[in-house]
């Protein structure tokens, strides 16, 4: 073999290897994401889906039903729904301060054991509104800047 012939034969060895240990490591990546998938329902598809989904863990989107919440030992109590059909959910731990009756809800648990139609909770998450409003601000009495010392509101002049 010549020189060249070699070179070329190492340059595709060389690319082979690595398109295998490419290959590797998506399968590899494509396993361990598909465990930490933590699937999203509504209310009425959790509970359509409640014999086939066992104990596995899943979000539960809704609205919490307004007069159901009430204060456990270990958490909170309350309903769901999405306006169709509505699950009791049962949660450990504080809930989120924008959490009340009405308020839009996202909660990661599990159906609970027992004969009840429960979903055991461990986290919720609250939707609220994406556009930010500042608090409006009275300046008429607000103190006046004295110069560029101060750093607020002080130009940069090109000199």
């Amino acid at each position: 073999m010549t020189r060249v012939e070699n070179r070329n034969r190492t340059r595709y060895i060389v690319a082979a290897v690595g398109c295998g240990f490419a290959i590797v490591a998506v399968v590899v990546l494509a396993i361990v994401l598909s465990n930490n998938v933590v699937y999203f329902r509504t209310v009425s598809e959790a509970l359509n889906a409640r014999t086939t989904q066992g104990d596995g863990r899943f979000r539960l989107a809704g609205a919490v039903v307004p007069g159901s919440v009430r204060e456990t030992r270990a958490g909170v109590a309350f309903a769901v729904t999405d306006g169709h059909k509505t699950i009791r959910v049962l949660h450990r731990g504080d809930p989120p301060e924008l959490f009340k009756a009405g308020a839009p809800v996202v909660c990661e648990g599990h159906w609970g054991r027992g004969a009840a139609v429960a979903f055991d909770s461990d986290r919720i998450m609250i939707k609220h509104g994406s556009d930010y409003t500042p608090p409006k601000v009275d300046t008429r009495n607000a103190p006046k800047a004295h110069g560029p010392s101060t750093g607020i509101g002080a130009s940069v002049s090109a000199g």
